[in-house]
């Protein structure tokens, strides 16, 4: 196996999720894991675009990545290329529904034997990611909450 795949429903429009993703500032804000910020050097949010940054974790220590958006279909469709070890593809759709958007976060590595050495990191920080996501979108986005 080298695919980790998850999705999350959204209660905000396509468009809502997407800005997101799509906005240097926003994404720095809701990138990684649980505890992690972000450092941009450079985001160029347009296909063929360079992602080069910075994550720091909780135990202080800074973990560079350089990736390439290799692809951009706004709003529905973005392609992360890490081209930094660990090497992976990043696919992540956006759908609408009848509540808002199903995200669709499908990380394929180089190989089977590093998506192993990895998952145990990978599998609960892609949840974490959408956790962080979703606090995004709904901060920026009060009319997409639902009164219960």
């Amino acid at each position: 196996m080298t695919t980790f795949a998850t999705s999350r429903e959204f209660p905000a429009p396509v468009e809502n999720v997407f800005a997101a993703f799509s906005e240097p500032a926003r994404l720095a804000r809701w990138w990684g894991p649980a505890g992690f910020t972000n450092t941009f050097k450079i985001c160029e949010f347009k296909p063929g675009g360079r992602w080069s940054f910075a994550m720091h974790g909780p135990d202080g220590r800074s973990y560079p990545n350089e990736s390439v958006f290799a692809e951009i279909a706004a709003p529905h469709r973005i392609v992360v290329q890490h081209v930094s070890e660990p090497q992976f593809r990043l696919t992540i759709t956006l759908a609408p529904t009848a509540v808002g958007t199903v995200v669709n976060w499908s990380q394929e590595f180089a190989s089977a034997e590093t998506a192993r050495a990895v998952e145990h990191i990978v599998v609960p920080a892609n949840e974490q990611n959408l956790d962080r996501l979703m606090a995004e979108v709904l901060a920026a986005s009060p009319s997409a909450r639902r009164a219960d």
